[in-house]
Parts: structure tokens; C-alpha cells; sequence
């Protein structure tokens, strides 16, 4: 019997049907499903539902319909992200900020959202929770202190760390002072950087 070579009998690859452009009443199911599983951002859902449309109009009635019911809200979006943020990612103010915009939440309403969910928080008190989550099991002390042989580089990823979510320079330097006095090397190191 002779060996089959890979190149015979190759079946031919499936080919997907293009999807059905949906009219203003499937519109309106598609957007209460795509709401159903997590909330949206209007422009991420207008982009979602331009996709869909069989007629661009259709899109902006059934955002209109969505904000009169009040199932799309880009304000109440902006404040419940920024509080879930603060409260359960323990993120800083500039990473709430930037990835509130990276939904396309207006710059001036995510501001806002951020500066009012983060008005009473205490940020030495979540950065240091912070470094306690993320050094969890490792004596954070020992690994920033001189005897160290990797001091420098401990201390200098441990700042980035803090940066990366979003909290401020000075907040920042003044927790990692409690661990290592070099911690103030660091100020000098990001150069017109504001808090």
C-alpha cells in the first residue's frame, strides 16, 4: 500500500458565512446583550454596534434609546470604574485616569470621576497595601536594604511597580524611604515628571 503524503486530500478550509447586517429592533438585542455581560462606554459601543448595523442611523437611535432608558451612561460609568478601581485593584489615580480613557471616556469626565472617587483615599495607606500585595511572602525590607546584593535593582523595580499603577512621585518615594534611604535617589530620576 503506498503512504499518503500530507499534500493529498487536504480538505478545503470552511468558509464563514459574512454576517448578517441587523436592523434597528436586532440592533437593539444585540446592544441589551452586549450590556448584559459588562458595562460599556458609549463609544465602545457605538463602535461595537457600527459593526452590525445595516443602516448608520440605526446605531445613533439605538444610542439614544439606550441613554433615555439610562443603560448607557458614560458618567456613572466613569464613577463606578473609578471606585472599583480604587477599592478592589487598589490602582492609583493616573492609572484609573489613563485606563478610563483607553475606553474613550472624555478626558474632563474621567478626571472628575477619578479626582471625586479618590478625595477621601489616603494614598501612602494604599501604596503601602500595594507593595504588601505585591511583595506578599518576601521581606520587602531585607530586599531593598544595602546588604542586598541586588538593592539598586529591587529598589528601582519596586518604584516602577508603583508608578506602573498609577501613583504619584512623592507619595511613592516617601513609602519606599520606610525600607531603604536611598529611596530618594529616585526623585532625581524621572525629570519634569509632576505628581
Amino acid at each position: 500500500m503506498e503512504a499518503r503524503r500530507y499534500n493529498d486530500a487536504v480538505p478545503a478550509p470552511k468558509t464563514r458565512k459574512p454576517p448578517v447586517p441587523l436592523d434597528s429592533g436586532a440592533l437593539m438585542a444585540y446592544a441589551a446583550r452586549i450590556l448584559s455581560s459588562r458595562a460599556q462606554t458609549i463609544s465602545e459601543l457605538r463602535e461595537k454596534l457600527r459593526k452590525k448595523a445595516a443602516n448608520r442611523d440605526d446605531v445613533d437611535q439605538v444610542l439614544a434609546k439606550l441613554k433615555e432608558l439610562g443603560y448607557v451612561n458614560d458618567q456613572k460609568f466613569a464613577e463606578s470604574f473609578a471606585t472599583w478601581q480604587r477599592d478592589y485593584q487598589g490602582m492609583g489615580k493616573t492609572r484609573v485616569v489613563r485606563d478610563l480613557m483607553a475606553r474613550r471616556v472624555a478626558p474632563a469626565l474621567a478626571k472628575q470621576a477619578v479626582d471625586d472617587a479618590f478625595r477621601e483615599a489616603d494614598e501612602t495607606a494604599m501604596i503601602q497595601s500595594f507593595l504588601d500585595r505585591k511583595y506578599r511572602g518576601k521581606n520587602l525590607a531585607a530586599l531593598l536594604s544595602r546588604g542586598n546584593p541586588d538593592h539598586d535593582k529591587n529598589l528601582a523595580s519596586a518604584y516602577r511597580k508603583l508608578r506602573t499603577a498609577g501613583f504619584g512621585t512623592g507619595n511613592s518615594i516617601r513609602v519606599l524611604k520606610k525600607y531603604s534611604s536611598e529611596a530618594e535617589l529616585l526623585e532625581g530620576s524621572e525629570e519634569g515628571e509632576t505628581e
